[in-house]
């Protein structure tokens, strides 16, 4: 995304309860607010990316602290790796925003751009960040598919949709972890299971899990039927 893109998102404040709640999140162990990005966090990946991953929402101590989506938390722990044994990252581990990760054919961003409380974006904030996503959709020109973690990110994906006038129901394309929707757009509309820790820890998403679902993704992009 272009830098006007970016500088317009971060010095958004659209949303009065999470710019609230980013002005008095404490921080975590040693850490002090210095530390922290607080502020709304940028995509970030391959701008000739084929592949767009949105997850729901920065990670109070993860992407919240480091300014990239899915660093310093437990579901980028689980994802990077997968991701670096799918072919779209250069390293399985990442630490921080200079860290050296870059990502091939794949851009990372989320459905809402701030930290919310107790994880859980309210429908006027999801509704909010949604022009935000559609411009990172429109800036990805070689975009084929949109793979979304959980059912928050794939219904805010669905309106974004509705709204472009490229799906007439939200019901008639039911969430489900692997789900894939041809829309008419061309894009190809994905669905995991959210790669957090509580679905890691309660086996609802597992590693085999998400890495077969990455290679399908490879092969979507590839031509294949999947």
């Amino acid at each position: 995304m272009d830098a006007e893109f970016t500088r317009n998102l971060v010095d958004c404040h659209k949303c009065p309860r999470l710019v609230n709640y980013l002005q008095t999140l404490a921080p975590k162990g040693q850490r002090s607010r210095d530390d922290y990005w607080n502020r709304p966090v940028p995509g970030f990946g391959d701008p000739a990316a084929r592949v767009l991953l949105v997850g729901l929402a920065p990670g109070a101590h993860g992407a919240n602290r480091t300014g990239r989506p899915f660093t310093g938390d437990g579901a980028g722990d689980f994802m990077y790796p997968l991701l670096y044994q799918a072919g779209f990252a250069n390293q399985p581990e990442v630490s921080h925003a200079d860290d050296g990760l870059r990502l091939t054919d794949l851009y990372i961003s989320n459905a809402v751009k701030c930290v919310p409380p107790e994880n859980k974006p309210t429908a006027a904030e999801f509704a909010n960040c949604r022009p935000y996503l559609a411009s990172e959709l429109a800036g990805l020109p070689q975009l084929q598919v949109v793979l979304t973690l959980g059912q928050g990110a794939f219904t805010s994906c669905l309106r974004l949709f509705r709204d472009q006038g490229v799906i007439s129901s939200l019901g008639a394309l039911p969430f489900g972890h692997g789900v894939s929707y041809l829309l008419e757009n061309g894009l190809m509309l994905v669905a995991s299971y959210h790669t957090s820790r509580y679905n890691v820890q309660t086996r609802r998403i597992d590693e085999a899990m998400f890495l077969k679902l990455l290679q399908r993704v490879r092969r979507l992009v590839a031509g294949e039927n999947g």
